[in-house]
């Protein structure tokens, strides 16, 4: 099976399952979250990548330490050898261990092969460890690389991984659309985080504008902190406390193809019902 990300978005939008979906005694980042979001719908998911102390690639948030597995500072992924990882637990919202462990990438990889599309985050951390891990198993068609623009990163996308889908994440403008369509890497949109519904990236006109070059649009529901909305306030938050039209829906009305959220089965009941998911 062949993926290809704008012919995806050409038949509905793209639900990306933020860490996959978890809760109760489900952490995120396990392979149980990330079954759990392909059963609600997601098309895509969004991984992250820790390296080990010995250079072994594992699903885990770097920095995320003390509140997902529980450990005391100074403990880090990156100081402890693959065997000793191998043996720590998540811990749940109660703080109180749970049966899951974290997956190595290559497990990961092996287990979701030919079945959605992931977004690997963290993918600066060894681009080509990371792109070599892909390769091997077959599915550079399947990932998505995003990061801020740089010089830096074209050098390293040209070197590694030309073929590897990638968008850049930029704040209320996108000035360098023009030169990444003339780049030779696989450009395939933009992830756009705003503050205002006027902002650049969240008119119409610009939107229209990217699909005209056959590029595509993404937004994030997701908050990190209520303090700094990444879409202008249409959010996850807005649209399960205030309304779905406000949060979700607006953001399939002003034309993104992607939504990235932390509850990826209502989003997806959500546009459907709404008819807002197929295009």
């Amino acid at each position: 099976m062949k993926f290809d990300l704008r012919e995806k978005a050409k038949e509905n939008i793209i639900v990306v399952a933020h860490r996959g979906a978890a809760g109760g005694n489900i952490p995120c980042n396990t392979l149980a979250s990330y079954e759990i979001a392909l059963k609600q719908g997601a098309d895509m998911l969004e991984v992250d990548l820790s390296l080990s102390l010995d250079g072994e690639l594992f699903l885990f948030h770097p920095g995320m330490e003390v509140p997902h597995l529980g450990l005391p500072l100074p403990f880090a992924l990156r100081l402890m050898p693959s065997s000793a990882v191998k043996k720590l637990r998540y811990i749940n919202g109660d703080n109180t261990a749970t049966q899951f462990g974290i997956a190595a990438f290559d497990e990961f990889l092996e287990e979701f092969k030919g079945r959605c599309f992931i977004n690997i985050d963290k993918f600066w951390s060894a681009p080509e460890k990371i792109y070599r891990a892909v390769a091997r198993h077959g599915m550079t068609d399947q990932v998505l690389v995003k990061s801020k623009y740089s010089e830096k990163v074209l050098g390293v996308l040209k070197e590694i991984a030309p073929d590897v889908p990638y968008m850049p994440i930029v704040t209320d403008t996108h000035p360098h659309h023009e030169k990444l369509l003339e780049s030779g890497i696989n450009y395939v949109g933009v992830e756009c985080c705003f503050s205002s519904d006027s902002a650049e990236v969240a008119r119409e006109s610009f939107i229209e504008k990217m699909h005209k070059d056959n590029t595509l649009v993404w937004a994030n529901s997701i908050v990190f902190s209520h303090k700094k909305q990444l879409a202008g306030g249409h959010s996850d938050d807005t649209a399960l406390t205030k309304s779905e039209a406000d949060g979700w829906g607006w953001l399939a009305d002003r034309g993104f193809d992607l939504i990235q959220t932390d509850w990826p089965g209502m989003l997806t009941d959500y546009l459907k019902k709404s008819g807002k998911y197929y295009r």
